[in-house]
């Protein structure tokens, strides 16, 4: 298996990558979005999901854990 950022052969340590310092290119690369998984755009001020409707008590339903 190589690196996907330089092509050198990975070191477990690091895996998939050869070294620190292609992990770091390749973190900082997501974090300043170079890489973006495709999808719908969301507004900045839209709320990824939606409150729940409060019941009569106006309490909000509770959920189940995962």
């Amino acid at each position: 298996m190589t690196c996907p950022i330089c092509g050198k052969t990975t070191d477990a340590d690091y895996r998939p990558f050869c070294s620190r310092r292609c992990a770091d290119i390749d973190l900082g690369r997501w974090l300043t979005g170079s890489y973006v998984i495709p999808g719908e755009a969301l507004d900045e001020d839209e709320p990824a999901r939606p409150d729940p409707p409060a019941d009569e008590a106006g309490e909000a339903p509770r959920r189940k854990p995962h």
